[in-house]
């Protein structure tokens, strides 16, 4: 969700996106709230594993959780000074009706990204 929504924003910035449990499928939930956010476009067709990226060739990496900046450390220990913690839920499997506040606080954080880059 993040990276459909920055690129939304700031579509000169290169960015990626990946998960440490990856779905098989972008779930309906994020197809709908991007839409309303005018992102859809911009949804990944298929998420995308932590495993398959090569984290040092990042400039900074967005952790949503402690449990994922971990996950990133376990893969690239280097890698500390990159990573930017946003102490936001996981969507995961939450219930439907935690979903539209953690895409907003998933928003507020981008548009403070989007500033900053």
């Amino acid at each position: 969700m993040a990276e459909a929504l920055l690129k939304r924003l700031r579509p000169d910035l290169e960015m990626d996106s990946a998960g440490t449990q990856v779905e098989p499928k972008v779930s309906d939930e994020a197809r709908t709230y991007s839409a309303k956010q005018n992102a859809e476009q911009y949804l990944k067709k298929t998420p995308e594993s932590l495993d398959a990226k090569k984290l040092n060739d990042y400039d900074i990496i967005v952790a949503m959780e402690q449990r994922h900046m971990d996950a990133v450390l376990s893969k690239c220990p280097k890698c500390r000074s990159k990573i930017v913690v946003w102490n936001i839920e996981d969507l995961g499997n939450r219930p439907l009706r935690y979903l539209e506040r953690i895409n907003e606080q998933i928003k507020d954080k981008v548009k403070e990204l989007a500033r900053a880059g």
